[in-house]
């Protein structure tokens, strides 16, 4: 019996799977979403914008989807792809530190909405709220989650990257 290897999550990251790609907003969709169309971006795009993000500065999911957006000429990016690439890209990023690379993608940087730290990426919310810290952010807990004080003063200008 051959047990099928597993990709890595860099081989995810690579594998774009024909995308991406703008399509028209489901009749379903456009009572959350509004009309127009919608970019389902490649995992990679997601990678590169959260790779773009410096020390000390800070992004949203929403954000990235607005970038995403604007560059594929979409009314919006997808929701759903958009915060799955970016967990992607944090596992992804997480493995090549496993192996010794630095220049990794700071993925810690990347909040959820309101400034909330994505306790689904490596090493959960206090792993991340330690890399945060250590670049000059307070994190404080807010019932079960945990957010970064102030983080609407350390968003990057989406415009900038």
């Amino acid at each position: 019996m051959s047990k099928k290897s597993r990709k890595s999550w860099r081989e995810k990251l690579a594998d774009s799977k024909d995308l991406p790609k703008v399509e028209r907003i489901s009749e379903k969709m456009s009572k959350r979403w509004g009309a127009g169309t919608v970019v389902i971006p490649a995992p990679k795009e997601v990678d590169e914008i959260m790779k773009k993000v410096p020390e000390g500065k800070l992004i949203t999911i929403n954000q990235i989807r607005e970038i995403l957006a604007r560059k594929h000429g979409a009314t919006i990016g997808c929701p759903i792809t958009t915060g799955i690439f970016a967990w992607i890209a944090a596992h992804a990023a997480e493995e090549a530190a496993a192996e010794g690379e630095e220049n990794i993608t700071p993925y810690w940087r990347t909040l959820k909405a309101g400034g909330v730290i994505n306790e689904k990426y490596p090493g959960g919310a206090e792993e991340q709220k330690k890399l945060l810290e250590k670049e000059g952010h307070r994190v404080v807990k807010k019932g079960k989650k945990y957010v970064v004080v102030d983080f609407e003063k350390y968003l990057v200008n989406p415009q900038e990257l």
